[in-house]
């Protein structure tokens, strides 16, 4: 059993399908690990809620799996989702004190999705509270810790997800992205982080930060896995009106059908090099993974872009403080006895942590919030953004952008903050990107392996089966993954 823990989806569906596991016991063997690992020993932090009902469910899908009745290569996969995706049979608290045992009355979309497909929903893992931070704090149970290196932030928001899967406490998961959320934690935890099509997966069920740039998204420890999650969790879905878009734009074939091991052949990938910045790991690792781009017959177009600067995009077009507070209020009020009844009240509990309680009480005050001229310029500005994207991958010829996710090593979790992430431009422009490994960070006394570093191509919308050949292409060119010094 423990040969399996950390392969792919697709190796331990095999070792299911040839009867050498059962999925009741991998579900003893992941919670095995969230026992040592999570609250004890390196003490990660990760996982807010455990399904005590999984074992009860892995062992109904074995008992299908006899009958010859197996639902998808999903059959009995334990996964982790961050705490923000409605579940019924838990709760589900974005990671504040303000929401403890607040519970939907339905599975959000994609989680049920995934359990049509016969997936354990094994654990609910934390998150910066509300997802509105990049740290992976709360306070409901605190900060999440990087496995790699105890003393630094997970990245944020789904960090949780990417503890507990660079741990591996589940075989893989879902997060949330509204700027940088599934993308930072993939490259702060050495995974693979997909952030989707705006609309390509339904929000609905989600808690929300943002109708613009909100969307859930896989993280895996492969860009395989990270795949099959988009093909079972796409879809329309009537709750979701954005959902309806890519009707006629989704590929008729499944996106697993894409993982091309000459991936990266012929394609020119244009170099966004203003947004590098000057860490001297980062661009080791950057530098390592264009030479092998390069080599499996890549061309590199490098680009001096201002425009898409991320501190200059995040500045004039993000527009989550608008949005976030009427969408939780609509949220609050569909949860049935739900704590909280507006931003209002959320604002006034006195349970919010530190650097969440600023935001909340200015959203609270803040009248006709998608009224606001503000609100209007920075839509815009989004636009023309958007429209000089379009217009520079056109004029060079380009299939996809690429750039580190982070310019900096994953910072210490005494620093307060999580800086140089380039995640918005995908988040503002709703153009799909992926974060996949490209090295690590010098090894020292406190991280023996390294912190892993994030490489970052986005390409234009629903170009997704572009970007899982050129992930995967990439990803085939390295040896390993380190693996995290966990005890």
């Amino acid at each position: 059993m423990q040969e399996l823990i950390g392969k792919s989806i697709g190796d331990i569906s095999n070792a299911l399908r040839r009867g050498e596991t059962t999925s009741e016991q991998l579900v003893q063997a992941y919670l095995a690990r969230v026992e040592r690992l999570d609250k004890k020993g390196s003490a990660l932090n990760a996982v807010i809620h455990v399904n005590t009902r999984a074992l009860e469910q892995a062992k109904r899908l074995d008992e299908l799996r006899k009958q010859g009745r197996v639902l998808s290569p999903l059959h009995g996969i334990p996964l982790a989702v961050k705490d923000n995706f409605d579940t019924a049979d838990m709760p589900t608290t974005a990671g504040s004190a303000a929401l403890a045992g607040s519970r939907p009355a339905r599975d959000a979309f994609v989680i049920d999705r995934l359990r049509q497909a016969g997936a354990i929903i094994l654990l609910k893992t934390n998150l910066s509270e509300f997802a509105r931070n990049g740290l992976t704090l709360g306070s409901l149970i605190g900060q999440t810790r990087n496995p790699y290196d105890l003393r630094r932030t997970p990245g944020g928001s789904s960090g949780g997800t990417g503890a507990a899967l660079a741990a591996d406490m589940a075989a893989a998961g879902l997060g949330s992205d509204s700027a940088n959320s599934v993308r930072s934690p993939a490259s702060a935890t050495g995974l693979v982080g997909l952030r989707p099509t705006t609309g390509l997966l339904s929000r609905s069920g989600i808690v929300p930060c943002s109708t613009t740039q909100d969307t859930a998204g896989p993280m895996a420890k492969y860009v395989s896995d990270a795949a099959l999650l988009l093909d079972i969790c796409a879809g329309y879905d009537s709750r979701d009106k954005k959902t309806a878009e890519q009707i006629g734009r989704r590929p008729d074939r499944p996106y697993t059908a894409f993982l091309d091991r000459d991936g990266l052949r012929g394609k020119r990938i244009g170099l966004l090099t203003n947004i590098f910045g000057s860490d001297r790991d980062v661009l080791a690792a950057m530098d390592d993974a264009l030479d092998r781009m390069r080599s499996l017959g890549t061309t590199i177009v490098p680009l001096n872009a201002p425009e898409l600067d991320s501190g200059r995009v995040f500045a004039e077009c993000d527009v989550q403080f608008f949005e976030l507070g009427p969408l939780l209020n609509q949220y609050f009020s569909a949860v049935p006895h739900c704590p909280v009844r507006d931003v209002k009240q959320l604002a006034a509990s006195g349970k919010l942590s530190a650097p969440l309680q600023d935001e909340i009480s200015r959203c609270a005050v803040l009248e006709n919030p998608l009224e606001q001229a503000a609100y209007q310029a920075r839509l815009r500005r989004a636009q023309a953004v958007r429209e000089f994207t379009y217009d520079l991958m056109a004029k060079n010829h380009l299939d996809a952008l690429c750039y580190p996710h982070q310019q900096i090593v994953a910072e210490l979790i005494s620093s307060g903050t999580q800086n140089g992430r380039n995640g918005i431009l995908a988040s503002v422009l709703g153009f799909p990107a992926i974060t996949l490994p490209a090295g690590t960070s010098a090894p020292d006394g406190d991280a023996p392996a390294g912190v892993p570093i994030g490489i970052e191509f986005m390409a234009r919308p629903y170009a997704e089966p572009t970007l899982l050949q050129i992930a995967y292409s990439l990803e085939q060119a390295y040896d390993h993954r380190p693996v995290p010094p966990l005890d």
